[in-house]
């Protein structure tokens, strides 16, 4: 049996349902999504002008302040709303922030160097499931719809890519900060904090909860093409928060991801390294069923470590 890590909420601290609890989070998130992006393009308006705010909105590359514009539409129009809305949420609705978003270190340190391993030999399994992705298609009667996707997904890889365009170190930390660190714990709050504690507490079962979450964690992303790598990444996180009982792992977890992913792009910008970011083709059958047996080891470790159960514990 799993531990259970969520206290139970009494009825003085909260007497709203778990239904509302999530349409009050989804709504708030798109409430205050909306107001960041017109707040940023007032921002980006103020400092280069309404020229640079519509080119940002239509991704025109060739402006030479659209890049600082998405970086500001990026940080005020979704990174800070999903950093607030949890935040807000677990103080002062369901009153109960050690609960919600549970940021506390009350865990092995040794954690840390589980999840480190855990993310590094995942990357072949995350291939696999990249390249299912890609052959996956939609009914024939939803071609629009596909197409509809893939031209969003095409877009936002442009936004992706000229942001991520890195020309010095200084560059790369700073892309560190906001798609590593800032995103990792501001999506960890508002999904593995918020969102997985409001569903366990509806479905009463924990693996359910974690999976619904991972599934509305890789739809929120809006890229269907890379949607079941997401899922398998929204899963490992979950679960190491429901066996070590705090946001930390996960958030540390994610900004390995981000992080590893923004390293190796200013490396191959800079031909430090040979391999492209971009390429899915890196691993053979060998790697993939190595990277799945030791992963299901490591998670094995660190649930018996994080639950203070015997190794052998089955």
């Amino acid at each position: 049996m799993i531990k259970e890590p969520y206290k139970e909420i009494k009825t003085s601290q909260l007497n709203i349902t778990p239904l509302l609890q999530l349409v009050i989070i989804f709504f708030s998130i798109f409430f205050v999504c909306i107001i960041g992006f017109f707040l940023a393009q007032g921002i980006i308006t103020l400092l280069y002008g309404s020229q640079t705010a519509a080119d940002v909105s239509s991704f025109n590359l060739t402006n030479p302040h659209v890049k600082n514009g998405l970086w500001i539409l990026q940080i005020v129009s979704t990174t800070l709303p999903l950093f607030i809305v949890p935040v807000v949420f677990a103080r002062y609705i369901a009153r109960d922030t050690a609960s919600y978003l549970k940021a506390n270190f009350h865990f092995p340190s040794i954690l840390f160097l589980l999840v480190f391993s855990i993310m590094l030999f995942s990357s072949p399994v995350m291939e696999v499931l990249v390249n299912i992705n890609e052959k996956l298609s939609l009914p024939s009667s939803l071609k629009t719809v596909e197409d509809l996707m893939r031209l969003m997904e095409q877009q936002a890889q442009k936004a992706t890519d000229a942001m991520l365009s890195m020309k010095t170190f200084g560059d790369m930390l700073f892309a560190l900060i906001v798609v590593a660190l800032l995103t990792a714990i501001a999506e960890e709050f508002l999904f593995r904090g918020c969102i997985q504690t409001i569903l366990v507490r509806w479905t009463k079962n924990t693996h359910a909860a974690i999976w619904i979450t991972a599934i509305l964690f890789s739809a929120f992303h809006l890229e269907f093409f890379s949607f079941l790598p997401r899922v398998a990444l929204g899963v490992f996180f979950g679960y190491f928060v429901v066996w070590s009982g705090s946001i930390w792992t996960s958030v540390w977890a994610h900004f390995l991801n981000n992080g590893s992913a923004v390293v190796i792009t200013y490396l191959y910008q800079h031909k430090q390294i040979s391999l492209s970011p971009d390429d899915q083709h890196v691993f053979n059958y060998s790697s993939y069923a190595f990277s799945l047996i030791i992963i299901l080891i490591l998670l094995y470790i660190f649930r018996n470590i994080a639950l203070k159960k015997p190794m052998f514990d089955f």
